[in-house]
């Protein structure tokens, strides 16, 4: 480390406390319901990104809303909260807070990508996780995204000197870890697969980028960039009211997905939610996009197997990741690989497995399967 890098660690090492004491903790579940907070960027005075005729603030709201009342209508046993619900200005800090003071299960924060006038905009939506930028491309989104502070009074104060202008004010980012980043990963692996494959989306991929909104959560949390609006094509699905069903039908899939995996891992047997199907097509089962729920049946005997992994990455048999559990299979929900361990049709032997598996993967838990197909 040089001397002027080394200087800056110094500099920003009161933000490094700052950001310590607010995330670090894990949240207190004091709900009796599973809660989601939709953060609708920008909004009020700070219209966010600006294409030829729509404002980014308005199509976060839309999709916001779509996203919550689809939610809503469909999960009896979930809570929607939303940092605004109309066109107000919402400090960055303050969608954190409103976040974390309600214990969240889950943060997701919708924005809209841009680049200037003067260069040729791509298109297309991609999903962010909390992590260090690899890219220049991320460390710009980014910037814009974290810009918003500089509309609150006294973000120097508030932020630590943090500017987001500034690459430096980034190396903070490198000496974290974020302990909600494999459920993060997963929803934003879901998210980014149903708004390629169901809303039609170009796809830029799940990344990663120092976002202070995530940063602050004390939850899982994604930011997703739902296209370039500084692009005529995205910037017209965008606006459109189709365009933002589509997206708010894809986001709410992929969360329904992560739901019925989050109720397997609390040991519920099945959610209290009234689960029914809000569809754009009828190729959901077959792209396995989500997991369907079926009844055991004469001609398919159930399988159970213990579910302890899910990642991007495809392992070989014996990958160290799975410490030492034998045998274990995986079978592919979208773009994540699920991996389980053993395999019975008895519910005591199935029971047995899963405390085994839970001396090393405390979250893992029990999946059933018939014909070959997971169905719970």
């Amino acid at each position: 480390m040089d001397m002027r890098r080394y200087g800056y660690l110094i500099l920003f090492l009161p933000l490094f406390c700052f950001f310590s004491q607010s995330t670090f903790a894990a949240p207190v579940s004091q709900n009796a319901k599973f809660t989601v907070v939709i953060d609708a960027g920008h909004g009020g005075k700070d219209p966010g990104a600006l294409g030829a005729t729509a404002k980014e603030k308005d199509v976060t709201l839309k999709v916001a809303k779509k996203l919550g009342a689809l939610i809503e209508d469909n999960y009896d046993d979930v809570r929607v909260i939303y940092t605004r619900k109309s066109d107000v200005f919402v400090e960055l800090n303050r969608r954190a807070q409103i976040a974390n003071n309600a214990h969240a299960d889950l943060f997701i924060s919708l924005h809209c990508n841009a680049l200037s006038k003067r260069q040729r905009s791509p298109q297309g939506v991609e999903t962010f996780v909390l992590g260090l930028h690899r890219s220049k491309d991320n460390l710009d989104v980014a910037k814009a995204e974290n810009a918003v502070i500089l509309y609150e009074k006294d973000y120097s104060t508030t932020y630590q000197g943090f500017n987001p202008n500034e690459p430096e004010s980034y190396i903070i980012f490198e000496f974290m870890t974020n302990k909600f980043l494999e459920q993060s990963v997963q929803l934003a692996t879901l998210v980014q697969h149903s708004l390629v494959s169901n809303s039609k989306r170009v796809n830029r991929n799940v990344r990663q980028a120092g976002f202070l909104v995530l940063r602050e959560v004390a939850m899982p949390s994604i930011l997703i960039e739902l296209g370039y609006i500084s692009n005529k094509a995205d910037e017209a699905f965008l606006k459109s009211a189709n365009g933002q069903s589509s997206m708010a039908n894809s986001i709410y899939r992929a969360f329904s997905n992560y739901k019925a995996d989050y109720d397997k891992k609390s040991g519920l047997i099945a959610s209290a939610n009234k689960r029914k199907e809000v569809l754009l097509d009828e190729t959901q089962e077959e792209s396995g996009d989500t997991v369907a729920a079926a009844p055991t049946t004469a001609t398919g005997k159930s399988e159970y197997r213990i579910q302890f992994l899910a990642s991007s990455r495809k392992y070989g048999a014996k990958a160290s990741a799975f410490k030492g559990l034998s045998p274990v299979d995986n079978y592919k929900d979208g773009s994540t690989y699920k991996y389980t361990y053993g395999s019975t049709s008895d519910k005591n032997e199935a029971l047995r497995l899963l405390k085994k598996a839970q001396r090393s993967f405390k979250d893992a838990f029990i999946v059933e399967f018939q014909n070959g197909k997971r169905i719970r």
